[in-house]
């Protein structure tokens, strides 16, 4: 167990992580209750998940398919949600199809015809957010947002099962928090421009963006849900990784 982990109670950090969420929202004339908190729960183990769970949480979201299939197993009787927000190759549609209740990270049509695939198999349907480059690094994935427009259309015509709900980005990593806002401030504004489409089957209610280090700048940008893991699990160790 890492030595930041121990410091408080799952719970405490909980409660001030939504403390902090609601004065971010209060700050930007903003209702709280509009803005949905999901635990990353990426590198941290069945403790922690289980404290989290007791603390009333039930949706997470994990980085890699491997991680959300082993947890699957271990916690099987919780029938807890998982939300795949990392960055995700085609030959992984099918444990995707079959484990995950919401895609984050959809960022091409390949993917979204090897999703509709295996969902068909599985005669299933997930919601999805498509994940929109707003930051220059190369590490930074995500689709162009100008190829976006195209990409909707293809999801509002040819993959039923997959559910638009909004979309996601990650911010610069930038130590001014101008740019980091930019990134965010870009993406509620491409959001509005792809809503006078009106595409059959395209909701985009939802902008997935801001984490453990930017949330509070996400929501004064319009963040209606806020993607948060060390802030809440405490500090990761990736030794194991």
């Amino acid at each position: 167990m890492n030595s930041q982990y121990a410091v408080s109670s799952f719970a405490a950090r909980l409660a001030d992580l939504r403390a902090r969420l609601r004065a971010a929202a209060e700050r930007a004339g903003r209702n709280p209750d509009e803005i949905t908190l999901l635990p990353v729960s990426k590198t941290f183990g069945t403790d922690a998940l289980r404290e989290a769970v007791a603390a009333g949480l039930t949706r997470f979201g994990e980085n890699k398919v491997q991680e959300i299939r082993t947890k699957h197993q271990q916690l099987h009787a919780l029938n807890l949600h998982w939300v795949m927000i990392g960055h995700l190759q085609t030959n992984k549609a099918k444990d995707v199809a079959r484990l995950v209740t919401e895609v984050q990270s959809l960022d091409r049509q390949e993917l979204a015809e090897a999703l509709q695939h295996r969902l068909e198999l599985e005669n299933r349907s997930i919601d999805v957010l498509v994940q929109v480059k707003t930051a220059s690094e190369p590490s930074k994935y995500g689709i162009e947002p100008d190829q976006l427009p195209d990409l909707l259309r293809y999801l509002s015509t040819q993959a039923p099962r997959l559910h638009v709900q909004g979309l996601m980005t990650m911010a610069t990593n930038s130590p001014d928090p101008e740019e980091v806002r930019a990134c965010f401030r870009r993406l509620r504004l491409l959001r509005d421009e792809m809503r006078q489409a009106n595409l059959p089957g395209i909701a985009l209610d939802r902008l997935s963006m801001g984490m453990s280090g930017d949330f509070e700048l996400a929501i004064e940008e319009g963040s209606t849900e806020i993607r948060v893991g060390s802030a809440l699990f405490g500090a990761r160790s990736y030794e194991t990784q």
